[in-house]
């Protein structure tokens, strides 16, 4: 019985419910088998194919001079002192571009963008390579360039309106920045279908997503990153300096202390370091709140400043940066013999920052392990010595911004004045005299305003 040559519409109306679904499943996989066949290539030979290519096993990228000064210690003790020298490196490196203000952050979050979008495109061309499918690379760059026109014009818009409104050609690409960005990636829709090859399709499509994937990780995170960036540098170096606190806590408590192991995906972490973290991040969370807090340089969102022609970070603090008093519970008044305590709001809310760090954070190091598992690699590259990739290092990270932008938004952020009489300056006479009028009634039906304040 030849089922393959029958139509499903067919098959259903010869046959009894039951049946016909089973017909329906048969006749849709033998029909696939035979596009493929066309194409071909199976499934199972795809699939083959793919796992073949494995990356080459990554070559010792430790320092000649590292590797010299440790040539006596053991491999584990050597992989220790070399990871601590680097992480004090980079932790350096992080307070140098703190000090260089918020716009050489943002400048620095996009280059770290670009190279954890290097490295993650560059697996899936090295897994794929053997199929030399056209225009990849290409596509792949021209579509990272499409998300960050985007992303970044809307941010610029959204917090630098009356710079936008100012100057012309920005006011013009700000008009037009979502149809300007559509047609962009329209254009690179079109150029994939075009580059379309027989044979190939299947792993053609398979990096169009590829790509949208990781874009998706990537880009938008970084995006969020930036938001929170501009809500002040603290919601910025918070939650950053927690993961990295908790990533080099748990590292140490899981070095000396640990023997049960976390998780399969990474069979290096233990429960102890993974315990150990989340006590020390929490402390060093509120410890590092409670510096930052006092700082307007920290506190304060980023804004341009008109007058000047410059961005600024100089504002009279919320409440959430200025001291308060606690009543301490009477369980915890027992033992320690305090009965009120004073701190800053932003505290309270940091606990929840470094809980999230330390307890839903890992996840996505977790992640990125299982991902790396799947194609058989230990690092996404190796770029810092005994550290991979720079997507090694952000893989948390990424995780975390997400959460901090969703819980401004939730728990933070409120109507912004400064915003709504930027864009009522924007408006032509008559709207502002409407809108001066309505607010106007408004306040007086509520009492805020007098008869003798309106003669006036």
């Amino acid at each position: 019985m030849r089922l393959h040559t029958y139509p499903l519409a067919g098959c259903c109306h010869l046959s009894p419910c039951g049946f016909c679904i089973l017909l329906e499943n048969i006749c849709g996989a033998l029909e696939s088998e035979s596009e493929a066949k066309a194409d071909g290539e199976t499934a199972s030979d795809s699939e083959s194919r793919v796992e073949a290519v494995t990356q080459p096993p990554s070559a010792d990228d430790t320092p000649e001079v590292l590797n010299r000064a440790l040539s006596n210690l053991s491999s584990r003790w050597k992989n220790w002192w070399v990871r601590g020298i680097l992480t004090l490196a980079m932790i350096a490196f992080f307070f140098i571009i703190i000090y260089l203000g918020p716009m050489v952050l943002m400048m620095i979050v996009m280059c770290v963008q670009i190279k954890c979008f290097h490295e993650i495109i560059t697996i899936g061309y090295n897994v794929y390579h053997s199929y030399d499918l056209p225009w990849f690379r290409t596509l792949s760059w021209y579509f990272l360039l499409c998300v960050n026109y985007f992303f970044y014009g809307e941010t610029v818009t959204d917090y630098f309106f009356t710079l936008v409104q100012r100057e012309e050609p920005l006011r013009i690409l700000s008009k037009y920045h979502r149809f300007i960005s559509f047609t962009l990636y329209l254009t690179g829709f079109c150029m994939f279908v075009l580059s379309l090859v027989k044979k190939h399709y299947r792993l053609q499509f398979y990096m169009f997503g590829w790509t949208h994937v990781t874009l998706l990780i990537v880009v938008t995170q970084s995006h969020l990153v930036i938001h929170n960036l501009f809500e002040g540098m603290i919601w910025f170096i918070v939650p950053i300096s927690c993961v990295i606190c908790n990533d080099i806590m748990a590292y140490m408590f899981g070095f000396f202390f640990g023997r049960t192991p976390l998780i399969k995906l990474s069979p290096k972490k233990t429960w102890e370091g993974f315990i150990g973290g989340f006590f020390a991040t929490v402390v060093f969370g509120l410890l590092l709140s409670y510096v930052m807090s006092g700082y307007r340089c920290f506190v304060c969102p980023v804004e341009y400043n008109n007058d000047t022609n410059s961005f600024t970070v100089d504002c009279e603090p919320s409440g959430l940066f200025r001291l308060q008093e606690y009543n301490i519970p009477g369980v915890i008044q027992s033992i320690i013999g305090w009965k009120t305590v004073r701190m800053y709001p932003f505290q309270i809310h940091s606990i929840a920052l470094s809980t999230f760090a330390s307890l839903i954070g890992p996840f996505g190091g977790f992640f990125a392990s299982g991902f790396k598992r799947a194609f058989k690699i230990k690092d996404f590259a190796n770029t810092i010595p005994g550290h991979g990739g720079i997507m090694d290092r952000f893989d948390c990270q990424y995780l975390m911004a997400t959460f901090v932008n969703v819980y401004i938004a939730s728990f933070i952020r409120g109507p912004n004045p400064s915003k709504l009489v930027q864009q009522f300056l924007t408006l032509r006479p008559d709207q502002q005299l409407h809108i001066f009028n309505t607010l106007k009634s408004h306040l007086t039906d509520k009492g805020m305003l007098t008869a003798a304040t309106e003669d006036k």
